[in-house]
Formats: C-alpha cells, structure tokens, sequence
C-alpha cells in the first residue's frame, strides 16, 4: 500500500491520510541519514576521475571533429593542398 494512505475498517476501502506539511522533508532527512557519504579523500580521488575522463573523452571527440572536418573540406569539397 502506498505512504499516506491506509485501509478503512471492514470495507476495504483505501482511505487517503492527510500529512503535515513537513513530512515530506522528515523522509527526506531519514533516507539522507541512511546514505553513504563518501570521505573527502575519496570525493577527492573520484572528482580527479572524473575530469581526467572528461579530458580524455574530449580530447577523443576533437580529433574525431578535425578529421571528419577535414575529410569533408579536402576529400568531398576538394578544396586543400
């Protein structure tokens, strides 16, 4: 059964539960105390990660721009050496 709503007696019915306005954020709070935080070492080493493969990934699409780029303008515009 879904949150905020329940089953009324004998009819089987499900009833909405009305909620306070900050529940939402009490469940919000709960399942953050319930995640995993990585360390500041490990934040660290996974943000370095991550822009090294930005780098990586870039640098891989900019060659593939210049030689597309020049596959058209030398090869099917024919202009060039």
């Amino acid at each position: 059964m879904a949150a905020g709503t329940r089953k009324a007696k004998g009819t089987g019915q499900v009833l909405q539960v009305k909620k306070s306005r900050f529940a939402g954020a009490k469940e919000v709070v709960a399942e953050l105390k319930k995640a995993y935080w990585p360390t500041k070492q490990e934040a660290l080493r996974l943000s370095v990660l991550v822009l090294v493969i930005c780098v990586i990934i870039g640098v891989i699409l900019g060659l593939f721009d210049w030689g597309f780029s020049e596959l058209i303008t030398n090869v099917f515009l024919g202009v060039g050496n």
